[in-house]
């Protein structure tokens, strides 16, 4: 071990023991504030709907929802210092803001040691709806398909997206090097697949960042996640074109600034890319949505690792509640009116393209025959009928 990573060990076990200290030692609290914790919840909950909505990231109706829904199924309650209000405040505050453990002790005047153990029992208790609210699609074309020309019938039996997505870890040294992604950085990749209307239907995370998305799927396949027989998701040209997960043709344009201006699709193939692309934007969108609601996904939070995975899976899980109960949420109008896909950026691409070779079995000859099939019926009605 040379001396940087030595100094680097060191700052990391001096941050640790700070932390520690701070939410589980320190037993007096951070005053900052004139109000207790539980009126300062009250103020937000019977103030403006704006406001309720900056402060707790959700609108009245959603905090109201996941309360009873803790409540009904027996993992949340009062405690003799505590409100259930002020428990899920604590939470929602710490991981919408991004805040660090003595700030939230200054906002509701309670010891770190108190944050601290609030803060892992509401994270406990949203894991466990995770069966209620994260759940694979049925097997119908989905309305944002059937209703648009650009993609029925073509796309008919696509039943959703599948991506990865990298978030932030912090680590022990040891363990760098196996979660440094390509581009340096020490991340989680996480693997999830949604439907059109940015509701996450499956979400893998934990897997470290230089894990290639090939590997973290073919993981996923043997932890729950299924496809129906006949179906299929879109998947970036990161991974092969097999039976149940679509990809474009690669070598062929794909990017969004590949087809700007009067770049205009010149074959069948290209408009297959292209309206492939537009499709699987669904998915950027909904990590942009949990991104922005949830900004403790953005940075390194100051947590064990697994409490960090464990983070991420509760995020998706309050991404879909406000979904369900909020289809008109801020967040999810702002990004469904981006129409069209963000331009790919580097680290978005493969490090390595997956070469679509001759030796295939006969389950991946029918998966590219079912492509070319699309890509050929799209093509001809798009070239004798109205270019859309």
């Amino acid at each position: 071990m040379d001396e940087s990573d030595v100094e680097e060990e060191m700052e990391l076990a001096a941050a640790t023991v700070a932390y520690y200290w701070y939410t589980h030692m320190s037993k007096e609290p951070f005053y900052n504030s004139s109000l207790s914790g539980t009126k300062y919840v009250k103020e937000v909950l019977n103030g403006k709907e704006t406001y309720c909505r900056k402060i707790l990231r959700m609108d009245k109706c959603v905090f109201y929802k996941l309360r009873d829904m803790l409540l009904s199924k027996g993992l949340l309650r009062n405690t003799s210092k505590l409100t259930i209000e002020e428990r899920l405040a604590i939470f929602l505050i710490t991981i919408g803001h991004n805040q660090r453990n003595r700030i939230v002790q200054g906002r509701f005047q309670h010891s770190g040691e108190t944050i601290s153990r609030h803060f892992n029992d509401m994270l406990h208790a949203i894991l466990k709806l995770s069966s209620d609210l994260i759940q694979l699609p049925n097997t119908s074309t989905p309305e944002e398909i059937h209703k648009n020309s650009k993609y029925f019938p073509y796309f008919k039996d696509c039943i959703g997206v599948v991506d990865g997505t990298h978030i932030p870890a912090m680590l022990g040294v040891e363990d760098q090097p196996r979660f440094r992604n390509r581009n340096g950085l020490f991340t989680q990749n996480v693997m999830a697949a949604c439907s059109f209307d940015l509701r996450f239907a499956f979400v893998l995370a934990g897997w470290e960042g230089s894990a290639e998305d090939s590997h973290v799927l073919r993981s996923a396949l043997t932890n729950g996640f299924q496809v129906p027989e006949g179906k299929y998701y879109l998947v970036n040209e990161a991974h092969s074109n097999v039976s149940g997960f679509m990809a474009p043709y690669q070598g062929v344009r794909y990017h969004l600034n590949e087809f700007m201006g009067d770049q205009l699709p010149q074959n069948e193939m290209e408009l297959f890319n292209y309206r492939h692309l537009l499709l699987r934007n669904a998915i950027k969108c909904t990590f942009a949505v949990l991104r922005a609601r949830f900004p403790i996904l953005k940075s390194p939070p100051p947590y064990p690792y697994k409490t960090q995975v464990k983070l991420v899976q509760a995020a998706c899980i309050l991404h879909n509640l406000v979904h369900q109960e909020n289809r008109n949420d801020w967040l999810f109008t702002r990004y469904e009116s981006e129409t069209e896909p963000e331009e790919e950026k580097l680290e978005d691409q493969p490090e390595i393209q997956v070469l679509e070779d001759a030796s295939l079995s006969s389950q991946d000859q029918v998966a590219f025959a079912l492509r070319d099939s699309i890509a050929s019926h799209m093509w001809n009605d798009y070239t004798y009928g109205v270019k859309a």
